[in-house]
């Protein structure tokens, strides 16, 4: 499916990381983390955010988002939308998710590019797969459509 037309919004992007409660691997799993997936990317169908990266480790999700509200609702409606989802779907009875998320924003495509590197390394240096490009919970993952990177966050040089 194509990704709806995203121009420029002139919004700021955000380096995003929410964590479980307590951190318990409660996204190990291939329905949980699927559903997280699922979740984060209607959402993005729905335009409440550009979803330029993420992965769905076993306690915690990455993100790199740009949103078209305000962040704080961007992560409202992921974290309140997947654990809606995961006590009705999946029958999943307790806390979810801590109650904070960590955040930064992304300043120019420097950072951009490194908080990329991040996202895509994490399973690796957690030792969940050889190569970032195995781990099936992430965008590093080839098949995933998402947002293309901010303009603004583009370097103006080429070989920049």
């Amino acid at each position: 499916m194509a990704a709806p037309h995203r121009g420029n919004t002139g919004y700021s992007t955000y380096f995003v990381t929410a964590a479980t409660f307590h951190k318990h691997c409660l996204l190990q799993s291939d329905r949980m983390a699927n559903l997280l997936i699922e979740v984060t990317f209607a959402y993005r169908h729905q335009q409440k955010y550009l979803l330029h990266e993420f992965v769905v480790m076993p306690d915690h999700i990455h993100l790199l988002l740009t949103p078209t509200l305000t962040l704080e609702r961007a992560v409202q409606l992921i974290k309140g939308g997947f654990s809606f989802r995961a006590k009705r779907e999946l029958g999943f009875g307790g806390e979810i998710w801590e109650k904070s998320y960590y955040d930064r924003r992304v300043r120019d495509w420097r950072e951009y590019c490194a908080f990329r590197h991040y996202i895509y390394q994490n399973p690796t240096r957690r030792g969940l797969v050889e190569s970032a490009e195995l781990f099936p919970f992430g965008s590093a993952k080839e098949g995933f459509v998402l947002d293309a990177v901010p303009p603004r966050l583009k370097p103006s040089v080429v070989g920049a």
